[in-house]
């Protein structure tokens, strides 16, 4: 398994501290139980008072900082580690797999989500008017940078809104162009430009991506999906998985397995039932591939979640 290392941070300066300190207290007092809340459009915070077992989700293209604590993902096999000293960004929509790994009642993880509209992207780098510091190699669509000064000055201003709902709606905006601006100009230049598909292979994969999303239950037809594109199937292979780590199967399967068990778990749906759904007509490949990734048969497994539902609600 690939492991993504954090940089070393260096000496900081009291006015950077004293803005981690502030993001740590900002988001502690908005949301003071466990769960995620949406205070501002596009804007989620997280709140966990212990560490929970691996979540299976498909992220958008977004923007992740910690206050407090720190998480680990996994994009199949390849670990990226962050905390608050780090930021997380995601360009394409990936199955992915999170891990909190501190947090206490005493000491909170405490995070936030910022969406990145793919139009308002497009529009900062346009205006912007030049081009990223990196080049336009093929990237994988995530990726751990160090959180700099400059944007964790404006995530500070951006969370500060939620205790001024009248200024919000005109402030907010404006923030989250500067935000997406320095991520522009930072490391992560090269894969902000996914979003706004702009560059390279970006237009056909970002196209791939959301036809797998949109057809994932329907018969996987490699061949015609990259003669739709005008590339070669081998072509298509290689650049899918340089940004989605994971062969347009496998990534097909994670979407199938990830929706099978939201509908045993939320709709009540037996395995059976949740395998047709999803695109899968044999019941014993669907159990022994479900098994493979969460490591329980399905019914199993949607038992223990609930059960681990229930004893966090009685402990609350």
């Amino acid at each position: 398994m690939d492991s993504m290392p954090l940089q070393p941070i260096g000496r900081e300066t009291p006015r950077t501290q004293a803005n981690r300190d502030e993001l740590a207290q900002l988001i502690g007092r908005a949301i003071r139980e466990d769960g995620t809340i949406e205070p501002l459009k596009g804007l989620s915070l997280n709140r966990v008072s212990s560490p929970k077992e691996p979540l299976h989700s498909v992220y958008d293209p977004v923007f992740c900082v910690i206050a407090q604590g720190s998480k680990e993902v996994f994009l199949r096999n390849e670990r990226y580690l962050y905390d608050s000293s780090h930021y997380l960004l995601v360009t394409a929509e990936l199955p992915i797999v999170s891990h909190v790994l501190d947090a206490s009642r005493e000491r909170p993880y405490l995070s936030l989500r910022l969406e990145l509209d793919p139009t308002l992207v497009s529009s900062v780098i346009v205006e912007a008017g030049q081009p990223s510091p990196q080049n336009h190699a093929a990237v994988r669509a995530i990726d751990v940078s160090t959180l700099d000064a400059g944007l964790l000055d404006a995530v500070v201003r951006l969370v500060r809104l939620v205790d001024t709902p009248a200024e919000a709606p005109f402030l907010a905006p404006l923030i989250t162009r500067e935000i997406i601006y320095r991520l522009w100009i930072g490391k992560q230049g090269d894969r902000l430009s996914y979003i706004a598909a702009l560059s390279g292979y970006t237009p056909y994969i970002t196209r791939a991506i959301e036809h797998l999303h949109k057809n994932f239950d329907q018969p996987l037809r490699i061949d015609s999906i990259a003669r739709e594109l005008g590339m070669s199937v081998s072509g298509f292979h290689h650049h899918f998985k340089a940004v989605t780590a994971m062969s347009p199967l496998q990534f097909q399967k994670r979407l199938r397995l990830q929706e099978a068990r939201r509908l045993m778990l939320g709709k009540g749906l037996d395995a059976t039932s949740a395998a047709y759904r999803v695109g899968y007509h044999d019941a014993s490949y669907f159990n022994r591939e479900y098994k493979s990734l969460f490591g329980l048969p399905p019914m199993r497994d949607v038992e223990r979640l609930r059960e681990g539902a229930r004893q966090s609600t009685a402990a609350g």
